[in-house]
């Protein structure tokens, strides 16, 4: 019977016997734990010798004596050798030291279990009877496929002195297009504060025991001003708590992400930022828009529909080379193409107004600079809705798709 234990060896002395491969493979895991290594071998591989190199390691260059064993914690023996690794084994035995024999793992006192990592969860996995190490091997891979989906219970059930803020950003709305820290940050979360936009199903896969704090923002109905949401994060974080701020899109693609990373950063709160899928690129493509596409745009303009139309903007729906994508755009949609056309912009731009991307009630209505603000009060074009507007939009740009959702074309 074997009992697997989790011994620190960072500062600690560790012998490593032998200079070949195995050695190799081993020595950066030790090396990683922060453990003070020394070699024994008559001579190294290439890879061990730059390991010693790089890190200034000790190296005797000559085959172990017993005496090499005392004052080490534990000793890695992979000589190549099975008789002088038994006996560097058997030496251990009597000094009371632990001796990972790599000759035959079955016969040392200690083994190197198979690990995966997840934030400060390790996991190792071996042999109870026997050496099998493809076997925990491929275990190990299996378990870390897991825990990169946020598929395993990481979250804390002990309370720990210090809290942080993540802040995710969830993409476009399907689950399985969150990014893959995105999904264990939220499988760690004692708190989760969300939008209405975004991943919102994978919510229902929380622990029960998370608390949910909705702070959606819908048009001309903000129930939770900013002030408050940073408010929030930050006192669940002062708490002891692991927050996640989750957001649709990108938390810094007009997120006001930046707004809350300050505000962690001033009351001294640790904060980070999970990049997500931005919708200026993920909706228009869920209906098959390149935001830029050779020969068609070389550039695009993010604009948010909320705020004044400027010059910039105007001058980038008036170049045939720019992709303007909108966000939050519906309700300005008359003036800004009002303002556009004053300008000059050209009345026949092509014009693309996708609803609900990437959801089975996404719709997309394709238009015209001049036509836009009629076929959108026809077709009942609400939020949350992106509009794109330039040549990248032509219908005839790529092939027509069935797969695309809730075409209509004006």
């Amino acid at each position: 019977m074997t009992t697997m234990l989790g011994i620190s060896l960072a500062g600690r002395d560790v012998l490593m016997v032998g200079g070949g491969p195995v050695t190799a493979r081993r020595l950066q895991r030790f090396l990683d734990d922060g453990a003070a290594v020394r070699i024994v071998a008559p001579a190294l591989c290439d890879e061990v010798r730059t390991l010693v190199d790089e890190h200034g390691l000790l190296w005797a260059p000559r085959a172990a004596e017993p005496e090499d064993v005392a004052d080490a914690w534990l000793v890695h023996t992979a000589t190549g050798d099975a008789q002088t690794d038994a006996e560097i084994a058997a030496v251990c035995e009597r000094t009371r030291t632990l001796c990972v024999n790599a000759s035959d793992g079955a016969h040392g006192s200690a083994r190197l279990t198979a690990e995966t990592r997840s934030g400060d969860v390790l996991v190792g996995v071996m042999s109870d009877a026997g050496v099998d190490p493809r076997r925990a091997g491929r275990l190990r891979d299996a378990i870390a496929a897991l825990l990169r989906e946020g598929r395993l219970p990481l979250r804390r059930h002990r309370a720990t002195a210090a809290g942080r803020v993540d802040l995710v950003g969830g993409g476009p709305g399907p689950v399985d297009l969150i990014t893959v820290r995105g999904r264990r940050l939220l499988a760690e979360a004692d708190v989760v504060v969300a939008d209405r936009l975004g991943p919102t199903d994978v919510i229902g896969e929380l622990d029960p025991a998370v608390e949910v704090i909705d702070v959606g923002k819908r048009p001309g109905h903000h129930p939770v001003p900013q002030d408050e949401i940073n408010r929030l994060i930050v006192e669940h974080a002062r708490a002891g708590k692991r927050v996640v701020r989750l957001k649709g899109g990108d938390p810094f693609v007009y997120g006001r992400g930046g707004e809350e990373v300050a505000a962690c950063l001033a009351a001294g709160v640790p904060v980070d930022v999970v990049p997500g899928l931005t919708s200026v690129v993920s909706v228009p493509q869920a209906a098959g828009i390149p935001v830029t596409h050779r020969g068609s745009a070389a550039s695009v303009h993010v604009v948010n529909g909320q705020a004044p139309t400027t010059p910039a903007t105007v001058a980038a729906i008036a170049d045939p080379a720019v992709t303007t994508v909108v966000l939050m755009g519906v309700a300005a949609l008359p003036r800004l193409v009002q303002t556009a056309l004053d300008a000059g912009a050209p009345a026949g731009r092509p014009v693309a107004i996708v609803e609900n991307g990437h959801t089975p009630r996404q719709r997309t209505t394709r238009t015209t600079l001049a036509d836009a603000v009629a076929d959108a009060t026809a077709a009942g074009v609400s939020t949350p809705a992106v509009i794109v507007i330039g040549e990248v939009t032509r219908a005839d740009l790529l092939l027509p798709h069935p797969e695309l959702i809730g075409e209509t074309a004006r």
